[in-house]
Protein backbone atom coordinates (compact mmCIF):
# COMPACT_ATOMS: atom_id res chain seq x y z
CA UNK A 1 0.00 0.00 0.00
CA UNK A 2 1.37 3.50 -1.02
CA UNK A 3 1.04 6.35 1.69
CA UNK A 4 0.55 10.19 0.87
CA UNK A 5 2.33 11.84 3.76
CA UNK A 6 1.93 15.90 3.00
CA UNK A 7 5.28 17.44 4.09
CA UNK A 8 5.52 20.82 6.05
CA UNK A 9 6.25 23.95 4.91
CA UNK A 10 9.65 25.16 5.96
CA UNK A 11 10.63 28.41 4.33
CA UNK A 12 14.10 27.96 6.41
CA UNK A 13 16.43 25.11 7.50
CA UNK A 14 18.27 25.13 10.26
CA UNK A 15 21.73 24.78 9.92
CA UNK A 16 22.69 21.46 11.62
CA UNK A 17 25.75 21.75 13.99
CA UNK A 18 28.59 19.62 13.30
CA UNK A 19 30.98 17.09 15.93
CA UNK A 20 33.25 18.99 17.45
CA UNK A 21 31.86 22.29 17.49
CA UNK A 22 31.28 24.32 20.38
CA UNK A 23 28.40 24.75 22.59
CA UNK A 24 28.55 28.42 22.45
CA UNK A 25 28.25 28.15 18.78
CA UNK A 26 25.55 25.64 18.75
CA UNK A 27 23.15 28.00 21.04
CA UNK A 28 24.10 31.05 18.76
CA UNK A 29 23.03 29.52 15.59
CA UNK A 30 19.30 28.61 17.95
CA UNK A 31 19.38 32.35 18.68
CA UNK A 32 19.06 31.32 22.38
CA UNK A 33 22.06 33.17 24.37
CA UNK A 34 22.16 36.45 25.29
CA UNK A 35 24.42 39.21 24.04
CA UNK A 36 26.02 40.70 27.16
CA UNK A 37 28.14 43.78 26.10
CA UNK A 38 30.54 44.39 28.85
CA UNK A 39 32.44 47.38 27.82
CA UNK A 40 33.38 49.25 24.18
CA UNK A 41 36.62 49.32 25.96
CA UNK A 42 39.72 47.91 23.86
CA UNK A 43 43.40 48.19 23.62
CA UNK A 44 43.33 48.16 19.88
CA UNK A 45 42.47 49.46 17.12
CA UNK A 46 41.82 46.59 14.29
CA UNK A 47 41.17 47.98 10.85
CA UNK A 48 38.02 45.31 10.35
CA UNK A 49 36.52 46.06 13.98
CA UNK A 50 33.00 46.14 13.02
CA UNK A 51 31.51 47.61 16.15
CA UNK A 52 29.93 50.66 15.82
CA UNK A 53 30.94 54.26 16.43
CA UNK A 54 27.97 54.03 19.27
CA UNK A 55 29.76 51.71 21.43
CA UNK A 56 33.24 51.88 21.09
CA UNK A 57 35.29 52.74 23.71
CA UNK A 58 31.74 53.43 25.45
CA UNK A 59 31.75 52.73 29.00
CA UNK A 60 28.19 51.59 28.97
CA UNK A 61 26.61 47.74 29.48
CA UNK A 62 24.31 46.46 26.75
CA UNK A 63 22.18 42.70 27.04
CA UNK A 64 21.08 42.41 23.76
CA UNK A 65 20.20 45.72 22.56
CA UNK A 66 18.80 46.97 25.85
CA UNK A 67 21.03 49.50 27.66
CA UNK A 68 21.53 48.31 31.67
CA UNK A 69 22.84 49.67 34.54
CA UNK A 70 23.33 46.97 36.70
CA UNK A 71 23.13 43.19 35.85
CA UNK A 72 19.41 42.89 37.52
CA UNK A 73 18.45 44.44 34.60
CA UNK A 74 20.97 41.82 32.33
CA UNK A 75 19.06 38.98 34.12
CA UNK A 76 15.70 40.58 33.11
CA UNK A 77 17.18 40.85 29.83
CA UNK A 78 17.83 37.25 29.83
CA UNK A 79 14.40 36.10 30.88
CA UNK A 80 12.77 38.15 28.24
CA UNK A 81 14.19 35.75 25.84
CA UNK A 82 14.33 32.59 27.48
CA UNK A 83 17.98 32.88 27.54
CA UNK A 84 19.97 29.28 27.44
CA UNK A 85 23.09 31.17 27.52
CA UNK A 86 25.32 34.11 27.29
CA UNK A 87 28.01 35.63 24.92
CA UNK A 88 30.35 37.99 26.73
CA UNK A 89 31.77 40.25 24.28
CA UNK A 90 33.18 44.51 23.66
CA UNK A 91 35.19 45.80 23.40
CA UNK A 92 36.92 43.40 25.52
CA UNK A 93 35.14 42.18 28.53
CA UNK A 94 38.96 42.10 30.21
CA UNK A 95 39.49 45.35 30.02
CA UNK A 96 37.18 45.70 32.77
CA UNK A 97 38.11 42.04 34.83
CA UNK A 98 36.43 42.51 37.83
CA UNK A 99 32.86 43.70 36.65
CA UNK A 100 32.90 40.74 33.92
CA UNK A 101 33.77 38.24 36.76
CA UNK A 102 30.53 39.56 38.49
CA UNK A 103 28.38 39.23 35.79
CA UNK A 104 29.47 35.71 35.24
CA UNK A 105 28.80 35.09 38.79
CA UNK A 106 25.63 36.80 38.64
CA UNK A 107 24.09 34.76 35.61
CA UNK A 108 25.60 31.30 37.30
CA UNK A 109 24.14 31.89 40.82
CA UNK A 110 20.91 32.84 38.78
CA UNK A 111 20.29 30.10 35.85
CA UNK A 112 22.34 27.48 37.20
CA UNK A 113 24.80 24.60 35.88
CA UNK A 114 23.02 24.73 32.76
CA UNK A 115 23.32 27.86 31.47
CA UNK A 116 26.34 27.96 29.06
CA UNK A 117 28.92 30.84 29.23
CA UNK A 118 31.40 31.70 26.65
CA UNK A 119 33.93 34.93 26.25
CA UNK A 120 35.46 36.63 23.57
CA UNK A 121 38.90 38.31 24.01
CA UNK A 122 41.85 39.98 22.46
CA UNK A 123 44.40 40.21 25.55
CA UNK A 124 46.67 37.67 26.60
CA UNK A 125 46.00 38.38 29.77
CA UNK A 126 47.11 37.41 33.82
CA UNK A 127 47.62 33.57 34.14
CA UNK A 128 46.23 33.92 37.67
CA UNK A 129 42.98 34.97 36.32
CA UNK A 130 41.74 31.64 34.38
CA UNK A 131 40.97 29.30 37.41
CA UNK A 132 39.03 32.68 38.47
CA UNK A 133 37.06 32.78 35.11
CA UNK A 134 36.91 28.97 35.69
CA UNK A 135 35.78 29.33 39.23
CA UNK A 136 32.96 32.06 38.28
CA UNK A 137 31.39 29.57 35.95
CA UNK A 138 32.98 30.57 32.85
CA UNK A 139 32.17 27.26 29.78
CA UNK A 140 34.31 28.26 26.92
CA UNK A 141 36.71 31.28 26.24
CA UNK A 142 37.61 32.69 22.64
CA UNK A 143 40.81 34.76 21.77
CA UNK A 144 40.69 37.29 19.27
CA UNK A 145 44.58 36.79 18.20
CA UNK A 146 46.03 40.15 17.63
CA UNK A 147 47.74 40.83 14.12
CA UNK A 148 46.94 36.98 14.20
CA UNK A 149 50.06 36.34 15.73
CA UNK A 150 49.77 33.09 18.28
CA UNK A 151 52.99 33.55 20.32
CA UNK A 152 51.39 35.97 23.05
CA UNK A 153 49.01 33.95 23.39
CA UNK A 154 50.29 30.59 23.87
CA UNK A 155 50.78 30.30 27.61
CA UNK A 156 46.86 31.91 28.60
CA UNK A 157 45.48 29.53 26.22
CA UNK A 158 47.54 26.43 27.83
CA UNK A 159 46.37 28.24 31.44
CA UNK A 160 42.31 28.23 30.23
CA UNK A 161 42.45 24.79 28.87
CA UNK A 162 44.48 23.53 32.02
CA UNK A 163 41.65 25.22 33.84
CA UNK A 164 38.97 23.38 32.63
CA UNK A 165 37.22 25.95 30.53
CA UNK A 166 36.80 25.18 26.91
CA UNK A 167 39.38 27.27 24.79
CA UNK A 168 39.79 28.33 20.96
CA UNK A 169 40.65 30.73 18.75
CA UNK A 170 38.32 33.13 16.74
CA UNK A 171 39.40 35.31 14.26
CA UNK A 172 38.13 37.13 10.61
CA UNK A 173 39.19 35.57 7.38
CA UNK A 174 41.07 38.20 5.52
CA UNK A 175 41.56 37.54 1.73
CA UNK A 176 44.79 39.15 1.50
CA UNK A 177 46.32 37.18 4.48
CA UNK A 178 46.18 33.97 2.76
CA UNK A 179 49.73 32.34 3.38
CA UNK A 180 49.41 33.70 6.76
CA UNK A 181 46.21 31.75 8.03
CA UNK A 182 47.34 28.83 6.47
CA UNK A 183 50.63 28.99 8.91
CA UNK A 184 48.04 29.75 11.53
CA UNK A 185 46.65 25.82 10.82
CA UNK A 186 50.02 24.55 11.46
CA UNK A 187 50.94 26.78 14.37
CA UNK A 188 47.78 25.88 16.45
CA UNK A 189 48.99 21.89 16.72
CA UNK A 190 49.52 21.67 20.17
CA UNK A 191 48.41 24.41 21.53
CA UNK A 192 45.51 23.35 23.87
CA UNK A 193 42.98 24.88 21.91
CA UNK A 194 39.91 22.66 20.96
CA UNK A 195 38.29 24.83 18.06
CA UNK A 196 39.01 27.27 15.63
CA UNK A 197 36.62 29.80 14.00
CA UNK A 198 36.76 31.26 10.72
CA UNK A 199 34.50 34.28 10.21
CA UNK A 200 33.60 35.65 6.72
CA UNK A 201 35.08 39.56 7.00
CA UNK A 202 32.79 42.18 7.22
CA UNK A 203 32.67 45.81 5.85
CA UNK A 204 30.35 47.35 7.83
CA UNK A 205 30.07 50.94 8.86
CA UNK A 206 32.28 51.04 11.52
CA UNK A 207 35.41 49.55 9.10
CA UNK A 208 34.16 50.55 5.91
CA UNK A 209 37.16 53.31 5.20
CA UNK A 210 39.84 51.03 6.22
CA UNK A 211 38.71 48.30 4.61
CA UNK A 212 38.90 50.75 1.60
CA UNK A 213 42.10 51.31 2.16
CA UNK A 214 42.97 47.76 1.61
CA UNK A 215 41.28 47.31 -1.11
CA UNK A 216 38.31 45.09 0.00
CA UNK A 217 34.79 45.16 -1.78
CA UNK A 218 32.12 43.26 -1.10
CA UNK A 219 30.82 39.85 -2.25
CA UNK A 220 27.71 41.07 -3.48
CA UNK A 221 25.30 43.23 -3.20
CA UNK A 222 22.86 41.10 0.19
CA UNK A 223 25.92 40.28 2.59
CA UNK A 224 28.29 42.51 3.61
CA UNK A 225 30.91 40.05 3.47
CA UNK A 226 34.00 41.16 1.85
CA UNK A 227 35.30 39.36 -1.60
CA UNK A 228 37.64 36.81 -1.65
CA UNK A 229 36.94 35.83 2.43
CA UNK A 230 34.45 33.22 2.16
CA UNK A 231 36.43 31.11 -0.49
CA UNK A 232 39.38 31.41 1.70
CA UNK A 233 37.79 30.37 4.69
CA UNK A 234 36.51 27.28 2.77
CA UNK A 235 39.64 26.60 1.52
CA UNK A 236 41.30 26.09 5.69
CA UNK A 237 37.82 24.33 6.61
CA UNK A 238 38.17 21.57 4.07
CA UNK A 239 41.97 21.61 4.83
CA UNK A 240 41.26 20.52 8.41
CA UNK A 241 38.72 18.19 7.47
CA UNK A 242 40.66 15.92 5.19
CA UNK A 243 43.73 15.87 7.71
CA UNK A 244 40.97 14.36 10.08
CA UNK A 245 39.72 11.32 7.89
CA UNK A 246 43.83 11.17 6.25
CA UNK A 247 42.55 12.47 2.84
CA UNK A 248 44.54 14.23 0.54
CA UNK A 249 44.29 18.36 1.09
CA UNK A 250 41.78 19.48 -2.05
CA UNK A 251 43.91 22.07 -2.17
CA UNK A 252 47.97 20.85 -3.44
CA UNK A 253 47.09 17.11 -2.65
CA UNK A 254 49.00 16.31 0.31
CA UNK A 255 47.68 14.20 3.42
CA UNK A 256 48.33 15.78 6.45
CA UNK A 257 47.86 14.27 10.35
CA UNK A 258 44.70 15.65 12.10
CA UNK A 259 44.91 18.86 13.62
CA UNK A 260 42.87 18.43 16.85
CA UNK A 261 40.91 20.44 16.74
CA UNK A 262 37.39 21.94 15.22
CA UNK A 263 37.50 24.46 12.14
CA UNK A 264 34.32 26.10 11.67
CA UNK A 265 33.32 28.69 9.35
CA UNK A 266 30.80 31.44 9.92
CA UNK A 267 29.31 33.37 7.20
CA UNK A 268 28.48 37.49 7.67
CA UNK A 269 24.97 36.77 6.06
CA UNK A 270 24.63 33.70 9.31
CA UNK A 271 25.78 35.67 11.61
CA UNK A 272 23.62 38.67 10.90
CA UNK A 273 20.18 37.76 9.84
CA UNK A 274 20.56 33.97 11.13
CA UNK A 275 21.24 34.18 14.85
CA UNK A 276 19.93 37.83 15.12
CA UNK A 277 16.52 36.80 13.53
CA UNK A 278 16.44 33.64 15.43
CA UNK A 279 17.04 35.93 18.58
CA UNK A 280 14.76 37.93 17.35
CA UNK A 281 12.03 35.51 17.45
CA UNK A 282 13.11 33.85 20.50
CA UNK A 283 12.12 37.46 21.90
CA UNK A 284 9.23 38.01 20.07
CA UNK A 285 7.77 34.60 20.95
CA UNK A 286 8.67 35.41 24.72
CA UNK A 287 6.88 38.91 24.81
CA UNK A 288 4.32 38.71 22.34
CA UNK A 289 1.29 40.63 23.20
CA UNK A 290 -2.47 39.77 22.62
CA UNK A 291 -2.61 42.44 20.00
CA UNK A 292 0.26 41.68 18.15
CA UNK A 293 1.42 39.66 15.40
CA UNK A 294 4.85 37.90 15.30
CA UNK A 295 6.58 37.97 11.60
CA UNK A 296 9.16 35.54 10.00
CA UNK A 297 11.65 38.11 10.42
CA UNK A 298 11.59 38.54 13.98
CA UNK A 299 9.41 41.63 14.26
CA UNK A 300 6.33 42.40 15.95
CA UNK A 301 2.96 43.91 13.76
CA UNK A 302 0.24 46.14 15.19
CA UNK A 303 -2.36 48.32 14.67
CA UNK A 304 -2.72 51.77 16.39
CA UNK A 305 -5.06 54.58 16.63
CA UNK A 306 -3.61 57.57 17.63
CA UNK A 307 -5.22 59.56 21.15
CA UNK A 308 -4.19 62.36 23.74
CA UNK A 309 -3.54 60.44 27.14
CA UNK A 310 -7.16 63.01 28.74
CA UNK A 311 -9.15 60.64 25.54
CA UNK A 312 -7.34 57.00 25.67
CA UNK A 313 -9.62 55.69 28.32
CA UNK A 314 -12.94 56.78 26.74
CA UNK A 315 -11.95 55.68 23.43
CA UNK A 316 -10.58 52.22 24.83
CA UNK A 317 -14.25 51.64 26.11
CA UNK A 318 -15.48 52.47 22.81
CA UNK A 319 -13.48 50.23 20.65
CA UNK A 320 -14.48 47.65 23.26
CA UNK A 321 -18.23 48.19 22.69
CA UNK A 322 -17.52 48.49 19.08
CA UNK A 323 -15.53 45.25 18.57
CA UNK A 324 -16.54 43.55 21.23
CA UNK A 325 -12.68 43.22 22.70
CA UNK A 326 -11.22 41.89 25.76
CA UNK A 327 -9.18 44.18 27.90
CA UNK A 328 -6.10 42.64 27.16
CA UNK A 329 -6.32 43.02 22.86
CA UNK A 330 -5.74 46.96 23.84
CA UNK A 331 -2.88 48.80 25.09
CA UNK A 332 -2.11 52.40 25.71
CA UNK A 333 1.05 53.68 24.83
CA UNK A 334 1.85 56.89 26.77
CA UNK A 335 4.92 57.56 25.18
CA UNK A 336 3.33 57.62 21.49
CA UNK A 337 -0.01 58.54 22.11
CA UNK A 338 -1.85 55.88 20.57
CA UNK A 339 -3.80 52.94 21.51
CA UNK A 340 -2.43 49.44 20.50
CA UNK A 341 -4.96 47.13 18.93
CA UNK A 342 -4.85 44.26 16.69
CA UNK A 343 -4.42 44.98 12.94
CA UNK A 344 -6.79 43.44 11.46
CA UNK A 345 -9.38 45.73 13.31
CA UNK A 346 -7.27 48.80 12.96
CA UNK A 347 -7.99 47.98 8.86
CA UNK A 348 -11.44 47.35 9.45
CA UNK A 349 -12.04 50.63 11.03
CA UNK A 350 -9.62 52.82 9.39
CA UNK A 351 -11.66 54.91 7.05
CA UNK A 352 -14.50 54.96 9.70
CA UNK A 353 -12.72 56.81 12.50
CA UNK A 354 -12.15 60.36 13.41
CA UNK A 355 -8.46 59.66 14.45
CA UNK A 356 -4.72 58.70 12.62
CA UNK A 357 -4.71 55.18 12.15
CA UNK A 358 -1.52 53.47 11.94
CA UNK A 359 -0.07 50.04 10.93
CA UNK A 360 3.19 49.75 13.06
CA UNK A 361 6.36 47.06 12.85
CA UNK A 362 8.82 47.11 16.05
CA UNK A 363 11.86 45.19 16.93
CA UNK A 364 10.48 42.61 19.90
CA UNK A 365 13.56 44.44 21.76
CA UNK A 366 13.37 46.19 24.97
CA UNK A 367 12.95 49.54 23.47
CA UNK A 368 11.00 48.11 20.42
CA UNK A 369 12.31 50.06 18.08
CA UNK A 370 10.15 51.14 15.45
CA UNK A 371 10.72 50.28 12.02
CA UNK A 372 7.81 50.41 10.18
CA UNK A 373 5.14 53.11 9.95
CA UNK A 374 2.19 53.10 7.27
CA UNK A 375 -0.77 55.26 7.92
CA UNK A 376 -4.34 53.35 7.00
CA UNK A 377 -6.27 56.90 6.75
CA UNK A 378 -5.63 60.68 5.56
CA UNK A 379 -5.78 61.84 9.42
CA UNK A 380 -1.86 62.30 11.32
CA UNK A 381 -1.37 62.81 14.80
CA UNK A 382 -0.78 66.88 15.32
Amino acid sequence: MVMGIRLPNVPELHEAPEAGEAEGCIQCMQGSKLVLFITGKCHWACDYCPLSENRKESDFMFANERRCTDYDEVIEEARAMRATGAGITGGDPMMDFNHTLEGIRRLRLEFGPAFHMHLYTSIAFRLDWAPLLAEAGLDEIRFHLLDFKLDPYRKIIRACADAGIHTGVEVPCPPDMESEMFDLLENLRDTGISFLNLNELEITVGNHDQMDVRGFNLSDGITAGAAGSSELAERLRDRVRAADVSAPDPDDGEIRAAYGYHLKFCTAVFKDAGQLRRRFLRRGEATIAPHETLTDDGTLLFGAIYSSSEDAQDNIAEIRDVCDLPATFLHYDEVESRIEIPLVIAEEFAEEIEAPVALVEVHPTHERLEMTLIWLNEHRPE
